[in-house]
């Protein structure tokens, strides 16, 4: 396959996508002959600095690969720590186009407000020299893994919710309710069914004759001292709604809760990729660890060797994974090639049309990838080659994960990953890795079904640090 002027030798391409350019095997056949030394460095709060080294060609004929791959870079890099400032050393052309790209009507506009919505400051590139690059500063915090007393664990997703009571790290209750929070622009609807699930696991630990100790919440987004800074849960609701009634969401649900209990109960909201890695961390007892969770988006966490969260964005849904220029566009952030498209019921609901399998387009996504599943229990070979191919994604992104993740094991999660379907697409990206990535020494894993699909509520309970 050659893309951009680059040759790059690809084994396995999905039966639905043959134009799938993956950009781990992009990035390392270019990386091949580059001779330019270049450092991207990312600023985030707290002073943490990431600073990643390569190399660039810098010259005529390789200009359009030089842009794409710094361009692919910084937006991977952005979207894996989070940052309101970047800066561009050693190519000053470079530089400015990703400063072109960064800024009001560009290209990647809608990544410069996310992060200026995350930071709350002004979005930034600038140029360095080589030698005047930033020094990488970094650093991670323990977070979770407390069993201790009688807790409360609730996971939002985008098509339904979970809450689980534990006690003394029993899960003695769980359950999942269909809800529609990314469709629904009113914040209460919102509000009143997550009081409505904390209240029912409530319920259950206080017929046990035990007071609520703690709430931990696993939640899609952004979340800074437990406030929602960016969502796509909350979609549709209005600017100013989201100011008064969706930033302290979760911590106003809790007050409610204490209030109506009449003890105040401790409250830690985390993001629900992190979570899933959390949970991973703890069913294997291992640290070293990402969680993937295939739902309604891509949900990433992970937990770092040393068993601690970075402060990281890992928001990897809109991490680029495919080169091919007429790739997917994510409706949200007008990119193409990016993760949500690939894993996530977006994926199964683009790929089975293509493998001739009719899905009504009026029925929620949801839904429609209840369709394919219920395919996949009978066998049906249309359902196989819609797992497959999606098996083939996992396989080149693992590889593409590995380059910036220091990883012992990927858990994978998430309404994707139930029944047969799951199953295949695990089985897939091992064999995609063991022909394409043979350096990489893990394979995707999941963990039983309940956990699958529960697991990361019971995992949240574990946040908050009762004494």
């Amino acid at each position: 396959m050659n893309f951009l002027n680059v040759e790059i030798p690809v084994k396995n391409l999905p039966e639905l996508d043959k134009g799938f350019v993956p950009l781990a095997l992009f990035f390392k056949a270019y990386e091949k002959n580059a001779t330019q030394p270049l450092c991207i460095a990312v600023e985030r709060s707290g002073g943490q600095v990431g600073t990643w080294e390569c190399k660039t060609y810098n010259t005529p004929e390789m200009a359009a690969a030089d842009s794409y791959y710094v361009d692919r870079l910084v937006k991977f890099l952005l979207w894996s720590w989070g940052g309101f400032k970047v800066s561009i050393c050693g190519n000053e052309k470079l530089a400015a186009e990703i400063k072109a790209a960064y800024s009001e009507g560009g290209s990647r506009q809608f990544d410069k407000e996310f992060m200026e919505g995350v930071y709350e400051r002004p979005f930034e590139v600038e140029y360095r020299d080589y030698a005047d690059r930033p020094t990488a500063f970094q650093k991670a915090e323990s977070v979770g893994r407390h069993t201790n007393g009688a807790r409360i664990g609730f996971d939002a997703g985008g098509s339904d919710r979970k809450v689980s009571a534990v006690i003394d790290g029993e899960t003695i209750y769980s359950e999942e309710v269909v809800w529609y929070p990314k469709v629904n622009p009113n914040p209460d609807y919102h509000y009143l069914g997550i009081l409505a699930a904390m209240q029912t696991a409530a319920a259950k630990i206080l017929e046990k004759g035990r007071k609520v100790d703690g709430i931990g919440v696993s939640s899609a987004g952004v979340y800074i001292d437990n406030k929602c800074m960016v969502a796509s849960l909350f979609l549709k609701v209005e600017k100013d709604d989201f100011e008064k009634k969706v930033k302290n969401i979760y911590t106003r649900a809790a007050e409610d809760l204490s209030r109506m209990l009449g003890y105040e109960i401790p409250v830690v909201v985390a993001n629900d990729g992190d979570v899933s890695a959390l949970a991973g961390a703890m069913g294997l007892k291992e640290n070293g660890i990402m969680g993937i969770a295939m739902g309604t988006s891509e949900a990433v966490g992970y937990v770092d060797g040393d068993g601690n969260i970075c402060g990281w964005l890992n928001e990897l849904a809109f991490a680029p994974v495919d080169g091919q220029p007429d790739a997917m566009e994510d409706e949200w952030s007008g990119d193409i090639g990016c993760g949500v498209k690939y894993f996530s019921q977006d994926g199964v609901n683009k790929l089975a049309p293509r493998a001739g399998i009719e899905l009504d387009e009026n029925e929620a996504p949801a839904k429609r990838l209840k369709v394919v599943q219920g395919l996949m229990e009978q066998d049906d070979p249309r359902a196989v080659q819609v797992y497959e191919s999606i098996g083939v994604y996992l396989g080149h992104t693992m590889g593409l994960y590995s380059k910036f993740y220091d990883i012992k094991h990927v858990q994978m999660m998430g309404r994707v990953m139930s029944g047969k379907g799951g199953d295949i697409i695990l089985e897939t990206a091992a064999r995609v890795m063991d022909e394409e990535y043979p350096e990489v020494s893990f394979r995707p894993e999941a963990p039983d079904e309940m956990t699958r699909r529960v697991g990361q509520s019971a995992a949240a309970a574990s946040l908050p640090d009762v004494k």
